[in-house]
């Protein structure tokens, strides 16, 4: 059952239809100036009014909607992305989905993925004592992590050296207990894995993955049908931990830039706070704790 889930949900031509579909559906014509007069008998715009906004003919609109972006050229999705009020995340998104039916321009060149991480990095993240900081893939693999991150993630790192954070958000019940806001972390992740999907369609291991969570989770299949993208690269992440109670921590991510997809997420909290007294003992509970591999392999 997953393979087919997988193939679904990897369509590309699927993806642009819905994603399109999905986000002319939000708009009310008063959000984007034009008249109204009165209800719909589905909601949101018609084709021939974002056709109107974007500046093509209606039987172009509706090609590019049924996933046929042939020949599309920047400037025309960068208008189509106007028209349909999309954010940084969903205009990356929309390129992304239309370099995979008809390449754009040439990706950057850069490091092909790896399995691991090179040493200087474990090395950078080991020296990092005072805060948790993790490296992390497309995919939502744990590649490496401190001591302070895998006491901080210690049911996610629970018997698994590489783990994967939407296995554990959306399979594992303790997921609920760590994270208070579940729905909103579930989204985030979702859409994470939404965005990744797009830049990288004919990744395996991502469609497997995506095809796993998708027959085993039906938080999941809904999150992931809504075609909803994020960047997630700051914030602020409510956490409850079994050892130090609840701690509100902001979080950053630095691109590693000689790796494909790699990111380094490092989580803070506020000086003098409750959350910063949580994180203090939580570090010392890490160090006086019995010897362990601080992270993975590389």
């Amino acid at each position: 059952m997953a393979p087919v889930y997988a193939r679904e949900a990897m369509d590309t031509r699927s993806d642009i239809r819905e994603f399109l579909t999905s986000r002319r559906a939000r708009l009310k014509a008063a959000d984007v100036g034009l008249p109204d007069y009165g209800p719909r008998r589905v909601p949101g715009l018609r084709r021939e009014e974002v056709a109107v906004l974007a500046g093509v003919s209606v039987p172009y609109y509706t090609r590019l909607e049924r996933g046929d972006m042939a020949g599309a050229s920047e400037s025309v999705l960068d208008a189509l992305a106007r028209a349909l009020r999309l954010d940084d995340a969903e205009r990356a998104h929309l390129l992304d989905l239309a370099r995979a039916v008809q390449p754009l321009a040439p990706p950057p060149r850069r490091r092909p993925a790896k399995h691991g991480i090179r040493p200087t990095v474990q090395q950078i993240l080991d020296a990092i004592t005072g805060l948790p900081a993790i490296v992390i893939n497309d995919r939502q693999d744990f590649l490496a992590a401190n001591a302070l991150a895998r006491a901080l993630f210690r049911d996610m790192f629970d018997g698994q050296e590489r783990p994967n954070s939407a296995r554990f958000v959306f399979l594992d019940h303790r997921a609920r207990d760590l994270y208070p806001d579940w729905d909103a972390v579930a989204r985030d992740v979702a859409g994470a894995l939404r965005s990744a999907a797009g830049r990288r369609p004919d990744d395996r291991a991502l469609t497997e993955l995506v095809g796993e969570l998708s027959t085993r989770s039906e938080e999941f299949r809904q999150y992931w049908a809504r075609h909803d993208v994020r960047f997630h690269v700051s914030g602020v992440k409510r956490l409850h931990h079994p050892q130090v109670g609840d701690m509100e921590l902001r979080y950053e991510g630095l691109e590693v830039a000689s790796d494909t997809d790699l990111t380094m997420y490092a989580y803070t909290a506020d000086p003098g706070s409750r959350s910063a007294e949580a994180l203090a003992l939580l570090g010392s509970l890490a160090a006086t704790s019995a010897p362990e591999t601080t992270s993975p392999a590389p």
